[in-house]
């Protein structure tokens, strides 16, 4: 938790492995979520390890990240140590959940669009968000049809005579 203490992975390692983390035949250690499959890894620098990596595969759907985010957040707690994202150059909490999510997709996005990246190209076909709601539509379309018929009525009563 405090900044400029050595990490302790081993206690990190421990937390996950009773949350059922397990190393495929290739030594890539996976941790299954209700949501999908998170790729556990190892951040070394100079030959230390100096942080527990999560990887979330990139996707058109937010649901892995936030529970990501909760659990890693929960697990980060436990082993008094913090959880980072990089893209936000922040500590997170559960509660960060949502922010995550929304830049998680526009990465995702901006990797199916611009770089091709087949995992993420549903994501950059969203549809656009709705300018107007539904129930504004229908309100603007009764207004226009009463505005209508009393033109409507008006002119034929002047045609008539009155």
């Amino acid at each position: 938790m405090v900044p400029g203490t050595p990490y302790d992975s081993a206690r990190v390692d421990a937390l996950l492995t009773e949350k059922g983390v397990f190393a495929r035949p290739d030594g890539q250690r996976i941790w299954r979520l209700k949501n999908g499959d998170v790729e556990v890894g190892l951040v070394r620098e100079n030959g230390q390890v100096i942080a527990t990596e999560l990887r979330v595969p990139l996707s058109d759907k937010t649901e892995l990240v936030r529970e990501v985010v909760e659990e890693g957040a929960a697990l980060a707690t436990a082993a008094e140590a913090r959880l980072i994202d990089p893209q936000l150059g922040r500590t997170l909490t559960a509660n960060d959940s949502g922010s995550v999510a929304d830049q998680f997709l526009r990465t995702a996005r901006y990797a199916g669009e611009m770089m091709g990246v087949s995992e993420a190209v549903a994501a950059s076909y969203a549809p656009p968000p709705e300018v107007l709601p539904s129930s504004v539509k229908y309100f603007v379309a009764i207004v226009g049809g009463l505005i209508f018929l009393y033109v409507l009525v008006t002119s034929l009563m002047e045609k008539l005579g009155g």
